[in-house]
């Protein structure tokens, strides 16, 4: 059965069998600094691994028990996030949706719906949590 496994600062879903009377351990799939049960992950481990039996349901459930600890949220991570969401800005920028469209034809709809998802969480992160700081911006706009 599959389980995930914590190593360094990375989560991993992992997979033990025995061969030849000794125990190893298979990588089914790196989850990050964040174990994430994603649609993408399933996808993946089944395409690669259709043999292997995983619990989906349990592993989500542990992957979101083991995400609910602020206490490893530490200013490493966060730096790590605003480098990502930096890079993320500038991708975003340089995208020319016409020679997208010439790729693939549904792409620019996928992004564009992603796009739209990322917005959204964003504006409830910004409503939901006061950050120092923004209370201030917010008044000096008024």
């Amino acid at each position: 059965m599959a389980f995930i496994r914590k190593r360094g600062q990375s989560y991993y879903l992992v997979h033990n069998v025995r061969k030849r009377g000794r125990v190893e351990q298979i990588h089914l799939a790196r989850l990050g600094r964040r174990p994430r049960i994603s649609d993408e992950v399933i996808k993946g481990v089944t395409a690669k691994h259709p043999f292997v039996r995983v619990d989906w349901q349990d592993l989500k459930q542990r992957a979101s028990q083991e995400m609910l600890h602020p206490e490893e949220i530490d200013s490493e991570y966060l730096r790590t996030l605003l480098s990502n969401v930096h890079n993320l800005n500038l991708d975003i920028a340089g995208l020319h949706f016409p020679s997208i469209g010439t790729i693939d034809r549904e792409l620019p709809g996928h992004i564009v719906s992603a796009l739209k998802l990322l917005r959204t969480t964003v504006d409830v992160k910004l409503r939901s949590h006061k950050l120092p700081g923004l209370e201030r911006e917010a008044r000096m706009r008024r």
